[in-house]
């Protein structure tokens, strides 16, 4: 993407013409292919005429699309692949499903690339087992998977098995990719002639969120939101011109489409969970699998924080050391395939709970009204990082994991310490700015090093560009929408082996035992 012809033979993203035996009308290539055309000129303000008009039914991102609880390691590489796997057996219908006699996953790009570290395989045999992230107990996903390598079947909904041997019914295709995005499966059903049943190709997205081929990837007809803003632009005016803040205006959107109760009860559901998260993490040591041998390091540091604390040894930046132990705390247990919430990926997902925590514990007057406004306004911001660009680290790097989650929580923090909307926007840019250009390079295709530390990192700046905006006046030269096309820029212009393929960077040059 946007690489110099130089680079051609390094990237394995260069050949183009359909793959041997494929169907053209599939978009299929050999190697990874450009998500889309190129954009070429140099970032400057949105130009408001280049974004899509909200077509039918489509409404801005809603919180629950974006804060979702499920397993690690990895939202695009786990939680979505699953689901995709899950959503293939449950629509096969009675008919077909009763006739199943074998069922095949295959991953491609990104997924089979890192598939193996993030878990993928063992996703998609989990959804075509029909089991769903939200409501898996990862103590229990062992032990399923376990009976199916020994047993070599899957049962059959309504009873009965059907034929499945993880070693032969599971491929990596490390040639192959599908055009339209880099985190492609296919799953196939076959009956005991041999003959295919059904058959359907899956993208993960991003974030846990999964579009089968064909579909437009929206999610359906919704009732019409009183503010439908497709811009940081729009989301300001439109809140200042019905005199609320960014918070009270997605709060409305999200009414719109079902009780307010329901929402605020699923915010608080969310935020209990990410509190759980890191209190389970504070809790557990030893070694995390996947041969890296990285040891699990929040217990330690927070043991270590909290004996100084206690002596009244404090540093001046004692503060910044928990909320770095917070966000370690969430990966260290995303990595062991834990239980956690997206915010926006499972990825990042230690930044936005870090800095939840750290307004919780460290700011006067902190409350459950301002946990909910945190979460109302980060909402805002991660909706149009996914609309505009990408939370996707296999199509922008980490720049759209890390980075986009550092944006939301410097929006949430904000808001929750009673910024204007302008200081909220301004919060959020701040924060994305100074991650442009952030690769995704996880060692053996884990996700251990770099990102367990990243999200330290990215809660800290979240927590200095909130901080620096609060400071502000809310103008500044750089716009949020600004930003977030500089990144979906730079995403196209990095070379594919820098977006979650473990071709580049740290991947190449750190030795995974």
């Amino acid at each position: 993407m946007g690489r110099d012809e130089a680079d051609a033979g390094a990237d394995p993203g260069n050949a183009s013409g359909p793959a041997t035996g494929s169907d053209p009308g599939r978009e299929m290539r050999r190697g990874a292919l450009p998500i889309m055309v190129a954009h070429t000129s140099p970032a400057a303000n949105l130009d408001e005429d280049r974004l899509s008009p909200l077509h039918a039914g489509e409404v801005p991102v809603a919180f629950g699309d974006l804060f979702k609880i499920g397993i690690g390691p990895s939202s695009s590489h786990t939680i979505g692949p699953m689901r995709a796997a899950f959503s293939f057996v449950s629509g096969l219908g009675a008919d077909a499903s009763a006739r199943v006699d074998r069922l095949t996953a295959t991953a491609f790009g990104s997924l089979a690339w890192t598939g193996k570290g993030h878990a993928t395989d063992k996703a998609m045999i989990l959804g075509l087992a029909g089991l769903r992230p939200d409501s898996l107990d990862p103590d229990h996903a062992e032990a399923v998977l376990a009976r199916i390598r020994a047993e070599r079947v899957l049962a059959r909904a309504g009873g009965g098995t059907i034929a499945f041997d993880p070693d032969r019914d599971v491929v990596f295709d490390l040639e192959r990719t599908y055009e339209r995005h880099p985190n492609a499966m296919r799953f196939s059903a076959y009956d005991a002639a041999g003959d295919l049943l059904a058959e359907e190709v899956w993208f993960s997205v991003g974030g846990g969120f999964v579009v089968r081929d064909g579909d437009d990837g929206g999610q359906g007809a919704k009732v019409p939101v009183p503010f439908p803003y497709r811009s940081g632009v729009e989301l300001l005016a439109m809140a200042d011109a019905a005199g609320l803040s960014v918070a009270e205006l997605t709060l409305a959107n999200e009414a719109a489409q079902r009780p307010r109760a329901a929402v605020i009860a699923d915010v608080d559901t969310i935020a209990d969970t990410m509190f759980a998260c890191i209190d389970r993490g504070l809790t557990l040591d030893g070694e995390l699998d996947g041969g890296l041998r990285v040891k699990r390091r929040a217990k330690r540091i927070f043991e270590r924080i909290e004996e100084k604390r206690l002596k009244n040894d404090r540093a001046p930046h004692q503060v910044m050391d928990y909320v770095s132990c917070f966000a370690i705390a969430v990966n260290e247990e995303n990595a062991a395939g834990g239980r956690v919430v997206t915010a926006p990926t499972n990825g990042a997902a230690g930044v936005v709970p870090a800095v939840l925590r750290y307004y919780r514990d460290f700011c006067p007057g902190a409350d459950r009204d301002g946990i909910r406004r945190f979460f109302l306004a980060a909402t805002a911001i991660g909706g149009l990082i996914k609309r505009n660009a990408s939370i996707s680290g296999a199509e922008v790097g980490c720049q759209g994991e890390v980075g986009s989650a550092a944006a939301m929580a410097a929006a949430g923090l904000a808001a929750a310490l009673g910024g204007s909307n302008a200081q909220v926007e301004n919060a959020a840019e701040i924060a994305i700015e100074h991650h442009l250009g952030m690769t995704c390079d996880p060692v053996g295709g884990l996700v251990q090093i770099p990102c367990i530390e990243r999200n330290a990192f990215g809660a800290i700046k979240a927590i200095n560009a909130a901080s620096l905006a609060l400071n502000g006046d809310g103008e500044h030269i750089v716009s949020l929408d600004t930003v977030i096309e500089t990144m979906r820029q730079t995403g196209l212009d990095m070379q594919s082996k820098y977006k979650e393929t473990s071709l580049g960077g740290l991947a190449v040059n750190v030795t995974a035992c």
